[in-house]
């Protein structure tokens, strides 16, 4: 009868050390999982925060870019402008001759 009890209890510790295992197991593959999933959730988040990066560096290329056509078209109207008013003093320097050779052409006429 006691030997009996004594197989039983450890049966039964056999068991309980089995379940204890098996839990041990369960909750180790449950970290594993949550630990590849918060590791899966990181690189996301890295990979997200790398896209952001990259989007800011495009925003910020794209910005020179448009700084720098800006300024190339403000350089071209100023070339423009400067050609513009090389061009009307040019034309006034010569409506000058003209008027000048009009006076000249009055004043020997009328001499």
């Amino acid at each position: 009868m006691v030997v009996m009890m004594m197989m039983m209890m450890v049966v039964v510790m056999m068991v309980m050390m089995m379940v204890m295992v098996m839990m041990m197991m369960v909750v180790v593959t449950m970290m594993m999982m949550m630990m590849m999933v918060v590791v899966t959730m990181m690189m996301m988040v890295m990979m997200m925060m790398m896209m952001m990066v990259m989007m800011m560096v495009v925003v910020v290329v794209m910005m020179m870019v448009v700084v720098m056509v800006v300024v190339m078209m403000m350089m071209m109207m100023m070339v423009m402008m400067m050609v513009v008013v090389t061009m009307m003093v040019m034309m006034m320097m010569m409506v000058m001759v003209v008027m000048m050779m009009v006076v000249v052409m009055v004043v020997m006429v009328v001499i």
